[in-house]
């Protein structure tokens, strides 16, 4: 920021209350333009600023559609600053006005915005009087002007808002609710979208091409915020289950990759979910400087990489993994793998990750960028191996004090699906504080979005519960569910995966079974996955049979209550548990 918009940024945030909205910097036009700030309000509108550091000798020339303007480079012809306003407030004006809930059905006005939307000026180094003395407010319109005088730290919060809405021909006597500031927000910033980004927004030739959808999904606030606002260090973010931990990371990878040299490194554990990572990468076009890996793969090519030997246990895979992670970090040790090879480490899943790996992770990072962030949730640790008492961040190398996050809200399940899932998780799930350094255990709180109470079905044996599946889901695909919306997950291969997925033949369902899995519409299959596979994975339909074979929640180890929370916690609308004898 430059000393005016950091003043005025400061304005901003002491003489507003906490319902208006601000942004600074945020790409918004067809070559991707930067307005200084965007201030949305429910009751008021939306205010398009440019601020600007100039001083009254600084102006050579003004007309009212460009200046000439004098620098340390020299003399340098740009937009009048109200001008430059202008343009951009009509650039997302254009945008928004193409879709019909925040547009008027009827009447002389049909087509207009509901809301006023208005743009301004901040001239941060020049007074009300040297405005008016100058000419300038012949050039410049004195109502859409906030200068040096009006925005100083004393100025009355009445009279620092009433300059604001002077910009405005016209008042608004109504509000905007709370799916329309989402839809507004929803087209300004295609990024905090959800799934997934679409294509430039402004891009002229693509506009008609962008589905308006009737129900919008974007960031929480918070998660924008903490999106748009990851600086440099070590930061790490704490969520529980469904809090938009991954979309956080998805995001921070894009902006990085735009301005990143060296090579950014996504890790997480588990083998499906680095794939929807990788997907997810190409998706946004940044697949060539965001590198994906499960942390075994990125030990396996790191060894491959600088001709590392080790001990091959061929016949124990267990032993195999392990000693490719000793061999890696015996490697660092002695400097034949080299340390800083990423200008940036996110890792996903980080609560699956033993302390020794998260320290060896910690050298990659490039200490000129010292950019890392790691994603935890303790109830969502599903590796014993994992989870140490009295861990803390600091212990290997993470300095994230004063850095760290926490993310309460569920926003993937409907209320009714959390409530279920937290049954079989209770003691899992009770809150407990921890050092700002060390491990809290958070307690899911619910968006309050309602579905289907979750079904649980029992019937006579495992084979006629996958026949009843088989049914059910086929039943579900003639209503419209693409098969890809649906998933079985599961807790044993033998008898449970085989026993559904021969049913599943039977009936002619389509299925992809675990390594088999890819992301994207072309591959419109039901999922048959092990529970330990769903993580961070989510789909709408979510189906877990035999029940019946897991164990009585009075015999139930923690494990088995975190791996049932994980599975019941993938669906987004339906829950359905099957189960046989005992179930």
């Amino acid at each position: 920021m430059t000393p005016g918009e950091r003043r005025f940024a400061q304005r901003l945030e002491a003489k507003l209350e906490a319902d208006y909205l601000c942004w600074y910097d945020v790409p918004v036009g067809p070559t991707n333009c930067h307005p200084d700030f965007i201030v949305l309000h429910p009751q008021r509108g939306l205010l398009i600023l440019e601020v600007k550091d100039w001083k009254p000798d600084t102006i050579q020339s003004i007309t009212k559609s460009d200046a000439a303007i004098l620098t340390p480079q020299g003399l340098k012809h740009v937009l009048n600053p109200l001008e430059q306003a202008r343009q951009y407030a009509h650039a997302v004006v254009g945008v928004l006005a193409r879709d019909k809930q925040l547009t008027l059905s009827s009447g002389k006005m049909e087509g207009r915005l509901t809301f006023p939307w208005a743009y301004g000026v901040v001239l941060a180094n020049i007074s009300r009087r040297t405005f008016e003395s100058s000419g300038l407010a012949e050039v410049i319109e004195p109502q859409r002007v906030i200068c040096q005088d009006e925005m100083v730290e004393t100025v009355d919060m009445e009279a620092f808002q009433e300059r604001l809405w002077e910009m405005f021909s016209v008042r608004f006597h109504g509000n905007l609710t709370v799916p329309q500031l989402d839809r507004v927000r929803w087209h300004l910033f295609p990024e905090i979208r959800l799934p997934n980004a679409q294509e430039g927004l402004f891009k002229t030739e693509e506009l008609e091409a962008v589905e308006i959808p009737d129900l919008v999904r974007v960031m929480d606030l918070q998660q924008e915020q903490l999106a748009r606002s990851l600086g440099e260090g070590h930061r790490v973010i704490h969520g529980v289950a469904g809090s938009g931990k991954t979309l956080i990371l998805g995001y921070r990878a894009e902006q990085l990759a735009k301005v990143c040299a060296k090579p950014i490194l996504v890790l997480c554990y588990n083998k499906t979910l680095a794939g929807r990572l990788v997907h997810w990468m190409a998706s946004k076009g940044v697949a060539d400087k965001v590198h994906v890996r499960t942390f075994h793969s990125w030990c396996r090519s790191q060894l491959g990489a600088y001709n590392v030997s080790f001990a091959n246990h061929q016949d124990d895979k267990n032993a195999l993994m392990a000693e490719m992670v000793q061999a890696v970090i015996r490697a660092v040790e002695r400097g034949q793998i080299p340390p800083a090879q990423y200008e940036a480490v996110l890792i996903d899943e980080g609560h699956d990750f033993r302390p020794e790996w998260l320290k060896l992770v910690v050298q990659m990072v490039d200490p000129h960028s010292n950019s890392l962030l790691v994603l935890y949730d303790d109830a969502q640790s599903i590796y014993e191996a994992g989870r140490q008492k009295n861990f803390s961040f600091k212990s290997v190398g993470i300095q994230a004090q004063g850095r760290t996050t926490i993310l309460k809200v569920n926003y993937r399940n409907t209320q009714e699906i959390l409530e279920f899932a937290a049954q079989f998780a209770s003691e899992l799930l009770k809150a407990t504080d921890a050092e700002e350094d060390g491990i809290p255990r958070l307690a899911p709180i619910s968006a309050g979005r309602h579905g289907k109470a979750p079904m649980v079905v029992k019937l006579p044996t495992l084979q006629a519960e996958g026949a009843w599946i088989a049914e059910r889901l086929k039943e579900e695909h003639a209503k419209g569910t693409p098969w890809r919306d649906m998933a079985i997950l599961y807790r044993h291969y033998e008898p449970i995966c085989t026993t559904v997925r021969k049913e599943l033949r039977k009936g002619g369902i389509p299925n992809t079974w675990k390594d088999e899995v890819t992301f994207g519409e072309s591959q419109d299959t039901v999922k048959l996955l092990p529970f330990h596979s769903s993580k961070g994975l989510e789909y709408p339909i979510i189906v877990i049979p035999g029940a019946g074979l897991l164990p009585m929640p009075d015999k139930a180890t923690e494990e088995d209550a975190r791996l049932l929370y994980v599975a019941m916690t993938r669906a987004t609308s339906q829950l359905i548990v099957t189960g046989a004898h005992s179930a």
